[in-house]
């Protein structure tokens, strides 16, 4: 589907929260979005793996600068493990190896979270985007080496087993609700709980429900995206730039003050926010984010900049 003309020379600066379904890569998914904007800087806000589904949040144009300040949002998932087997990819498509080990009780299995909630020292999957010697993890576990990784701390808020399919007794299915902090592999949580029971686990199904302020509610599916888009209708599911970051207080420039906020220069605006200090959201006099800044001593300081440099007004003819 070629991308609608009706967006051509248009700047298209914003979030798309995308409901990712099962099937494609977060890649595909920006992609879809850079091909049918016409907008070469897309970015997504955290990777789902192609089986999971779930909240994607798309940056697009200039709002890919604030893609740093979600990197480090907690996540919420809903994630159903399936109890019996081990898989070499900690999920659904890797090789499965039964257990002889009797398959737990759905009180065994509730009991045994205890140990999984706060903080937790987690080794990622073998299977898994991380850097090893200069190459990706999985690319020496398709390989046939195993690569050697270290284990990471992660915090996991909360977790509740919300729903239990016995199946053939052999292989049950537990669907656990989780809240976590930014990097937590929910497939070593499966794996890791599996070797807990001694019966081993793996993932068969994941929805993320929640990624930092972005959630399910919020989001779109792929398809109403990819029409959208195609028909150049942006009000329909394009967000503001500082979608999510409402908390931060608002400094609100003037003219003069955004052309030098625009060159990356430090002013001190007329316009403060009462005690605020650190990051906050500058705010042009069009209402519209400017700049992403950081206050000190009364003085703003641009870190992201999301405007140009406004045109020089012509001079008046003598």
């Amino acid at each position: 589907m070629p991308r609608a003309a009706a967006l051509a020379g248009r700047q298209v600066d914003g979030i798309i929260i995308v409901d990712k379904p099962a099937g494609p890569t977060s890649h595909d998914v920006v992609a879809l979005v850079r091909r049918l904007s016409g907008v070469r800087r897309v970015g997504h806000g955290g990777t789902l793996d192609p089986f999971a589904g779930g909240v994607l949040p798309v940056f697009i144009g200039r709002a890919t600068r604030v893609v740093e300040y979600h990197l480090g949002d907690d996540k919420a998932y809903l994630a159903r493990v399936c109890l019996g087997a081990r898989s070499t990819t900690d999920d659904l498509d890797g090789e499965l190896t039964p257990t002889d080990v009797p398959a737990p009780q759905r009180e065994a299995v509730a009991a045994a979270l205890d140990r999984f909630r706060g903080p937790l020292v987690q080794t990622p999957p073998d299977y898994s985007a991380v850097h090893v010697a200069g190459r990706r993890a999985y690319e020496l576990a398709r390989a046939g080496q195993k690569p050697e990784l270290k284990p990471r701390q992660v915090t996991i808020r909360s977790l509740e087993l919300t729903s239990w399919e016995p199946g053939d007794g052999e292989r049950p299915v537990a669907t656990l609700d989780v809240r976590c902090s930014a990097g937590t592999y929910i497939r070593a949580l499966a794996r890791d709980l599996g070797e807990r029971l001694g019966c081993g686990a793996y993932l068969v199904g994941l929805t993320r429900t929640a990624s930092g302020p972005f959630d399910l509610a919020a989001a779109r599916p792929l398809e109403d995206v990819r029409a959208a888009l195609a028909e150049a209708r942006l009000e329909d599911v394009l967000l503001p730039p500082d979608t999510g970051l409402e908390a931060w207080p608002e400094v609100v420039v003037s003219d003069g003050e955004l052309a030098a906020v625009a060159r990356g220069q430090v002013i001190r605006p007329q316009a403060r926010t009462a005690g605020a200090a650190g990051l906050v959201r500058v705010i042009g006099p069009h209402g519209r984010l400017v700049a992403i800044g950081r206050l000190r001593g009364g003085s703003l300081h641009p870190e992201k900049v999301l405007v140009d440099v406004p045109a020089a007004a012509p001079a008046a003819r003598p």
